[in-house]
């Protein structure tokens, strides 16, 4: 790691914990791994949003494991109504795993969401939110967030989850090639993944939300 990027992570480390958001780096996704399992309980009800990085890492393993209670809305033949369900329980779940679609070097995590299942669950009723997120994540400010998510985060997730976006098909968001556009501008598909836009900064509940920065480029 160079010393600009040593510093870079230093400062959105300290950061976040000002924001009273615990807070960790590790160098591997080995390392997240280890980290992680001292920061669950076996028997914890778990939920997750839908996360590359997750799976990348490995933790998506752990927390799907037998030794935890995990809410699967991917289970083999759950019915839409079923899936509807877990997004209700998640809100009284023990932990909810999650990345982010950027963090700011001002400690700021920066979320858009489609369905916003995910971004609900940041916010409010799980006892505890843990985000996952590669160096790759890290920006300079909400700005560069909002570039992040038009130009990387939206078009891969989109061709990801085959998505009739323009994003999908131009790798960009409409609204980067206009003057002066409108942070929520984008295009109107009924597929369009960009539709609820959220800033977490300093937290009511400290130690609510803990972030692992894990020194390699994971996920979107």
């Amino acid at each position: 790691m160079t010393a600009e990027l040593k510093t870079k992570i230093g400062k959105t480390i300290n950061n976040l914990k000002r924001n009273n958001m615990d807070s960790y780096y590790c160098d591997t996704k080995e390392d997240a791994c280890k980290l992680v399992k001292t920061l669950i309980n076996k028997g914890d009800v778990i939920s997750s949003g839908g996360s590359v990085t997750l799976k990348q890492t490995g933790i998506y393993d752990i927390i799907t494991s037998s030794e935890y209670n995990y809410l699967d809305r991917s289970a083999p033949g759950i019915t839409h109504e079923e899936v509807e369900e877990v997004y209700r329980k998640t809100f009284c779940a023990d932990a909810f795993f999650t990345s982010t679609n950027a963090i700011t070097e001002n400690g700021e995590l920066y979320n858009v969401d489609g369905n916003s299942n995910r971004v609900a669950a940041i916010l409010y009723g799980p006892k505890s939110v843990v985000v996952v997120c590669g160096i790759n994540k890290v920006v300079k400010n909400i700005d560069e967030a909002v570039k992040r998510v038009k130009t990387v985060a939206a078009p891969q997730n989109t061709v990801r989850l085959n998505c009739d976006t323009y994003c999908a098909k131009d790798g960009k968001c409409v609204s980067i090639n206009k003057e002066n556009s409108e942070l929520c501008e984008g295009c109107h598909s009924s597929q369009r993944i960009c539709c609820n836009y959220v800033v977490c900064a300093q937290q009511r509940h400290i130690g609510r939300i803990k972030v692992i920065i894990i020194g390699e480029e994971y996920g979107y």
